[in-house]
């Protein structure tokens, strides 16, 4: 999609931000708090992270690419994307929640550009249409410009219960294909019941997390609706850029309350629109999510990793080995995930316990698997 001479005017003022944090708990056993999920090379030998970095490339240069994460990853990070300047690390010293980080982000971009666009995005998602998705990110630029919190709705292709939604209200405007709807309310993760009505209606759309708006805008939302994460905000703002910012950071980031952006700011702002997104998205929520988005053999089985799978009479399975040999015998929608020191097995449809069974190994002592 072309850039108008308006879309130009706001895109010097673009920044990007890409949350790379999380303990990747949803791929376990093959993501662990030191290799998280958007850190592992599943898609091609690329990880998630470098195919966001890709996909926003051709719409903002790399040195408006700022990367948030945690003091653990960075290294690994910098080996993936090293086109990305070490002034544009974000690293928080712990984690807070997303309330903190989008927060971080917005002032190291409005203390370099006061007129600032911040686009939020995360580093495990797959977007599959990207022109379509740049296309969107031009008409969301153009209504943060305006004022305008913006979020990405997705179009929803089921009635997930997974996932939290967004109700659209009346239309605001169209800007060139995309209508752009006045957002009710964000709703948290519905039953299935709640959840087939939510599809039927064809008036609420899958919460994508991504957000795009004016980093002023963002900051004073903040200050206006959690007063107490603000002024631990404005501590560290008051210092940034200096030799003490270290300092400072470390010291007061420890106290801001862990909170998400949707719930601290998106779910109570003013003046939130949303734009209907077909962009082929998957977040990648546990092994059977890879299922839509990975080749299957005739078999319907998708084998992953360095190592071999052989089997017989198995079919609609998943199968990952870090080096390897696996045979299976007469399994169907089954995954199976071997690495180094786990072996998962489980069925396709139990897939979303796997964070389960991470939080008991920790209840027993066996946190050094996780």
């Amino acid at each position: 999609m072309p850039y108008s001479t308006h879309h130009r005017n706001h895109m010097s003022h673009v920044f990007v931000s890409i949350l790379a944090g999380g303990s990747g708990t949803r791929l376990w056993p093959y993501s662990r708090r030191h290799n998280p999920k958007h850190l592992l090379p599943l898609f091609g030998g690329q990880s998630t992270l470098q195919l966001t970095v890709d996909r926003i490339r051709p719409f903002v240069p790399d040195d408006h690419i700022y990367i948030v994460t945690a003091n653990d990853h960075v290294s690994q990070i910098k080996a993936q994307v090293p086109a990305i300047p070490e002034a544009n690390y974000i690293v928080e010293p712990a984690p807070r929640g997303t309330a903190a980080c989008v927060g971080l982000a917005a002032l190291h971009m409005r203390k370099r550009d006061p007129l600032s666009i911040m686009i939020s995005l995360h580093a495990d998602h797959i977007i599959e249409k990207q022109e379509a998705f740049r296309g969107i990110l031009c008409s969301a630029v153009e209504e943060a410009a305006q004022g305008h919190f913006v979020t990405l709705g997705i179009i929803p292709l089921y009635a997930e219960t997974g996932f939290g939604y967004i109700h659209r209200g009346d239309l605001v405007e169209r800007i060139g294909r995309n209508p752009v709807y006045q957002v009710l309310r964000f709703t948290e993760k519905p039953d299935q019941t709640k959840a087939e009505a939510f599809v039927a209606s064809g008036e609420y759309y899958w919460n994508s997390g991504m957000f795009i708006w004016r980093a002023e805008d963002i900051l004073s939302e903040i200050q206006r609706l959690q007063p107490d994460i603000y002024a631990h905000l404005a501590s560290i703002d008051a210092v940034l850029g200096t030799s003490m910012e270290k300092e400072i950071l470390a010291k007061t980031w420890g106290k801001i309350r862990k909170e998400t952006i949707d719930i601290a700011v998106m779910e109570q702002a003013q003046d939130v629109v949303v734009i209907p997104s077909d962009i082929g998205w998957n977040d990648i929520g546990s092994w059977a999510a890879l299922t839509s988005i990975m080749i299957a053999n005739e078999a319907g089985n998708i084998s992953l990793g360095n190592g071999e799978h052989l089997d017989i009479d198995t079919s609609n399975s998943l199968i990952f080995s870090s080096g390897r040999l696996v045979a299976t015998i007469g399994l169907e929608n089954i995954i199976v995930i071997d690495t180094d020191d786990v072996t998962l097995v489980c069925p396709m449809d139990c897939a979303q316990s796997v964070k389960q069974m991470v939080d008991k190994l920790r209840r027993v002592g066996k946190q050094h698997y996780t």
